[in-house]
């Protein structure tokens, strides 16, 4: 495994780290910036975004031929952290969930039609989109055996009657991919299919409140009933969802770690900075060796975050699946964000718990790492079924020819 990079993206990189310097950090303490639920304001995130596609700055994770810069995972881990300097600069870039784990898989998965008509207006920016899964009780959750949501054949056509909740951004979603069951068998009874907002018999029932920062268009509570997609709209074919789900879910819990170790980075870098000037009974916090330890601690288990991150897209650009190194980053990761922002208002104090700067923000928004595409005790059962199957070879080394 050799981490180092190209000098392409390098320079990426630094023109990422310079653009959020410059555009989007400014942007954080202005409160004009946010819209009502704490994210970018529309009008201002507009702005930004054109400035990003002047630059080349835009869709990174897709390929040249579908609108992007084709960087490969290795590549996005880089500039993903970078980018997630600035609460604010996954989405300027189109790098934020849910529309970069959707756009990744319409572009393995989508027939050309599809992609067409599908993937292209979300990475031009024209359109947002949803991946519709999670079910309330007695629905699918973490467990997709469970799922009630049901479509069934009628002629040409689907006919979908269901339950969805916790769809995030489904508010301002125009593409939605919905995963329901059209079978009761175990591998092959779920399918994949996508369907426009303006299609008739299905609504958003609420947008449901949350305790932290949103993402546009909320986290939606969704009810299907005589939703009719055209056999066309199919992702993939009938009986693959299961496929479908794990082809996206996989490398959008990687790029959700990419984009955390930004932000934690972002708040060891304002405990710093506080801890650099203020002073404490003659001494200035950043020379007590309590505060020493804190930032110290951060800083290792940053860099271990960061190494399980590219190691796990390493293994994905070489062609592998990765599901043990991705969720071994997810539960990592997803601990850290919130260690670290806590960390932060401890050092800051009185100013970390204000508005005065993001820590609260990102302290807020960090709670929800945990449950998001599987929470830390799925994972954890992921990774004991590999040690069952594998035994030592767990922690095998790749060695070469």
């Amino acid at each position: 495994m050799d981490f180092t990079l190209s000098p392409e993206i390098a320079g990426l990189r630094a023109e990422i780290a310079a653009f959020v310097e410059e555009h989007l950090i400014p942007l954080e303490s202005d409160p004009a910036s946010y819209d009502a639920h704490e994210n970018i304001a529309p009008d201002v995130l507009a702005k930004m975004r054109a400035k990003a596609r002047e630059q080349g700055l835009w869709c990174l994770q897709l390929s040249r031929e579908n609108g992007g810069r084709g960087v490969g995972k290795m590549g996005m881990a880089v500039c993903y952290e970078e980018m997630n300097r600035s609460i604010f600069g996954p989405v300027v870039f189109n790098s934020a969930a849910p529309d970069d784990g959707n756009m990744m898989m319409l572009e393995a998965l989508g027939t050309p039609e599809q992609k067409e008509r599908w993937l292209a207006p979300i990475a031009q920016g024209k359109v947002r989109s949803a991946f519709v899964m999670t079910e309330p009780h007695p629905g699918g959750g973490s467990d997709p055996g469970m799922m009630q949501t049901r479509a069934v054949r009628e002629g040409d056509d689907y006919v979908v009657t269901g339950h969805k909740w916790f769809i995030t951004g489904a508010e301002d979603a125009a593409h939605f991919v919905l995963i329901a069951r059209t079978s009761d068998d175990a591998r092959a009874g779920h399918t994949a299919f996508l369907f426009h907002r303006d299609q008739p018999g299905w609504e958003i029932v609420r947008r449901i409140p949350i305790m932290g920062p949103e993402e546009h268009g909320g986290h939606c509570e969704l009810r299907f009933d005589g939703l009719r997609i055209p056999a066309e709209n199919v992702l993939i074919g009938e009986g693959r969802g299961l496929k479908a789900t794990q082809t996206r879910l996989g490398p959008a819990r990687l790029t959700h770690c990419m984009r955390w170790l930004g932000l934690s980075k972002r708040c060891v870098e304002i405990a710093r900075e506080y801890a650099s000037k203020r002073m404490g009974f003659g001494v200035r916090l950043a020379d007590r060796e309590s505060v020493q330890v804190m930032l110290g601690e951060l800083a290792m288990q940053i860099e271990i975050g960061r190494m399980l991150v590219m190691k796990a897209a390493w293994e994905i650009d070489r062609g592998g699946y990765a599901q043990k190194e991705v969720s071994m980053a997810k539960v990592h990761v997803a601990n850290l964000l919130h260690k670290a922002a806590d960390t932060a208002i401890q050092i800051n104090g009185a100013r970390g718990y204000s508005k005065d700067t993001v820590l609260e923000w990102i302290y807020r928004y960090a709670r929800q790492a945990r449950l998001v595409d599987g929470a830390d005790e799925v994972h954890k059962m992921v990774l004991y079924r590999h040690l069952e199957k594998d035994g030592r070879d767990a922690w095998r080394w790749e060695t070469g020819e």
